[in-house]
């Protein structure tokens, strides 16, 4: 059955293919934007304001907010990293406060991550483990806090934990596939951190299987077999036919960028317990899978 669709964040790397495979299967997509709307399906808000007008949320069935400044903007100085979370915790407010105006239980997907487990080595991390400690797993805490004006008022809420987007034009991937295409890609750090990837294909598909089976709760969006960064800039490197021998040092990346250098060195191995649990089925269930889509993506 179509269902009627408000999308926060619909001009970024996953709204904006989320609201393509919405329209492509027969919903009807409302595009919240924050520019002046050019179509009698956007609706223009502040997020900023911390305030959306309930009556925009009339007919609507469910709300996916996936809006938030990109972490790689900038290095994080203070007022960044303070932007960082106003731009994940004012929509996420102004959202949950008008879903719980309205009395009804509308569906919120909300935007998360799986920075909330900090840095965890090779500990195996399903939506039950602990939060860890840091800017992200603050920055994550805070994001899903924001949450709970529509959990109080009785609407389900779904917290998707994203590990790191496989996408050709993705902030992490982007130049990653363009040192590897140059033959200088190779491990960051010493390489043995997890990242727990997932293809934006199966990003969007996990986000309609959250929304048509009304999941609640904290959904780790990641793919079944999280790899070491080595392993996947190698693979990378492999299907490529370049070498990815030339380690960046940790020093190097904290010269370059910043307190963000932690983040991309630091390891979740992270596993979509509740997306397998539920019945979902990966497209790319494999790192060879993913990494052959995201060469076909940018080419």
């Amino acid at each position: 059955m179509a269902q009627r669709i408000a999308v926060a964040g619909s001009s970024g790397l996953i709204g904006g293919a989320l609201c393509r495979s919405l329209r492509e299967r027969g919903d009807d997509v409302v595009r919240l934007v924050r520019r002046p709307s050019e179509h009698s399906s956007e609706v223009q808000w502040d997020p900023a304001s911390r305030h959306l007008d309930p009556a925009v949320l009339d007919g609507v069935d469910a709300v996916v907010n996936v809006a938030g400044v990109s972490l790689g903007d900038r290095r994080w100085s203070p007022a960044f990293k303070a932007e960082l979370i106003s731009s994940r915790t004012d929509g996420t407010t102004a959202l949950a406060e008008a879903i719980a105006d309205t009395g009804r239980q509308i569906h919120l997907v909300n935007g998360s991550a799986v920075g909330y487990y900090g840095d965890r080595g090779d500990e195996v991390l399903t939506e039950d483990s602990e939060g860890g400690s840091g800017f992200l797993s603050d920055l994550v805490r805070a994001w899903e806090g924001a949450t709970e004006p529509a959990r109080a008022a009785g609407a389900p809420v779904a917290c998707l934990r994203t590990g790191i987007v496989l996408a050709a034009q993705g902030d992490a991937f982007k130049p990653l596939l363009l040192l590897t295409k140059l033959g200088l890609g190779g491990p960051l750090g010493n390489g043995r951190h997890y990242w727990p990837w997932i293809t934006l294909v199966d990003e969007v598909r996990a986000i309609l299987h959250v929304l048509d089976q009304r999941l609640e709760g904290p959904v780790n969006l990641t793919g079944p077999d999280p790899a070491q960064q080595r392993e996947i800039v190698a693979e990378m490197g492999r299907q490529l036919h370049r070498p990815t021998v030339l380690p960046a040092p940790s020093f190097a990346l904290r010269a370059v960028l910043g307190e963000m250098a932690t983040d991309i060195t630091s390891s979740q191995r992270a596993l979509p317990q509740r997306l397998l649990d539920s019945g979902f089925e990966h497209a790319h269930a494999t790192l060879p899978d993913a990494i052959r889509w995201l060469l076909a993506d940018g080419s």
